[in-house]
């Protein structure tokens, strides 16, 4: 069976088919208890740095741009790598669901995520 890699916002309930459910922003949601995100993990390590976060400051015109500085500060980063090949190794046992934060679905780090490990 094929599995999945999925992204959705941590606000929403947890679907059965989500697989495992990882947290991928560096801070904690905003008013979002631990036992509401329902999280199998929190890789804070994979989400972009402060500096990247805040230049990008979820402007969609700056999304291409930040997707790119993105890629670039995970392929410099081993532990950033580590964890990615560990995303995508859970997809060989089950539905991978990367959760985040951002009210923008199409313009957050999640959907860079996703990319690159569709493309491994």
């Amino acid at each position: 069976m094929v599995h999945k890699i999925k992204i959705k916002r941590i606000y929403g309930d947890a679907a059965e088919d989500d697989g495992y459910r990882v947290l991928v922003d560096r801070i904690w949601p905003r008013g979002l208890s631990k036992e509401k995100a329902n999280l199998d993990a929190w890789m804070k390590e994979i989400a972009p740095s402060h500096e990247l976060r805040k230049w990008f400051s979820h402007e969609p015109k700056k999304f291409p741009e930040f997707s790119q500085r993105y890629k670039a500060e995970l392929a410099k980063n081993e532990e950033q790598r580590r964890s990615l090949i560990e995303l995508k190794e859970r997809l060989e046992e089950q539905n991978v669901t990367l959760l985040y934060a951002a009210k923008d679905e199409a313009h957050n780090q999640a959907v860079v995520l996703k990319e690159i490990i569709d493309e491994m």
